[in-house]
């Protein structure tokens, strides 16, 4: 089983398939795993694209059900995470990618379009996670009863008033839009984007439709894609062909 290591990180990933490079992160908050994707809910992208990309996948540092671990960095929990790709597409050797991610694979994505604009050549966000103005809290405080508790038991290294700091730089001190970046960042980017929106409570429809409108080489999905689920094979066709649009011939 692969491990990529950096001081205290260590992050277990997984390649499947062959082609230009893609980077999958599964949804499931910051219990996103490998096996999240392997579930296949909505559908499973590393079954779906293996026989055209090489798919890197990996388990979100201290996800409770995964095997990557490391510190939480208090002062930078986006970064720390968007660390973790980048640190591990430099150890394999690749430069340009596409990513796609599902659920907080959209904050995530975001931070990363920032950190690595010339190295990211296309991005697929779908049921992006996003804040609500009327439930602000709902990742930090999901995360403090859900996640955090349950790293505690399994790291006496971590306790939970770093889980709390670790979580309101996350999710409070900017709890607007998709989190991770300001709609000036959105607005300004010139990676092209394909957004497949949700309606539940974590991933809402009127955040991806505002980011989907700002910026500038976005495309968006109908809507809804996953319901009823006939309609899932004609989302995933289009990631396809968006996708294919934007790879480069020759990796």
């Amino acid at each position: 089983m692969p491990f990529y290591e950096k001081g205290p990180v260590r992050i277990f990933y997984e390649e499947t398939g062959t082609g230009f490079p893609l980077l999958l992160i599964a949804g499931g908050g910051l219990n996103s795993t490998i096996a999240g994707l392997k579930r296949g809910d909505p559908f499973n992208p590393i079954e779906e694209f293996k026989g055209e990309y090489r798919c890197i996948a990996t388990d979100l540092r201290n996800a409770n059900t995964g095997q990557s671990t490391g510190p939480l960095e208090i002062d930078r929990p986006w970064d720390s995470l968007t660390d973790d790709h980048i640190g591990l597409m430099d150890h394999l050797g690749v430069d340009k990618f596409m990513v796609m991610g599902f659920c907080i694979g959209g904050p995530l994505i975001w931070n990363l379009l920032k950190r690595a604009p010339t190295r990211v050549v296309a991005a697929v966000l779908a049921q992006p996670s996003g804040s609500r103005p009327e439930s602000r809290d709902q990742f930090y405080q999901g995360n403090m009863t859900g996640w955090g508790p349950e790293l505690v038991k399994r790291r006496p290294d971590i306790k939970m008033d770093t889980v709390d700091k670790f979580l309101t730089k996350m999710y409070r001190n900017n709890p607007d839009f998709v989190i991770s970046v300001s709609r000036d960042f959105v607005r300004s980017c010139q990676t092209p984007v394909l957004i497949l929106p949700d309606d539940i409570p974590p991933h809402p429809y009127a955040v991806a439709m505002e980011a989907a409108m700002l910026a500038p080489k976005a495309e968006v999905s109908i809507f809804p894609w996953k319901q009823p689920k006939e309609r899932i094979p004609l989302a995933v066709r289009q990631i396809r062909s968006f996708m294919k649009a934007h790879s480069p011939l020759t990796v």
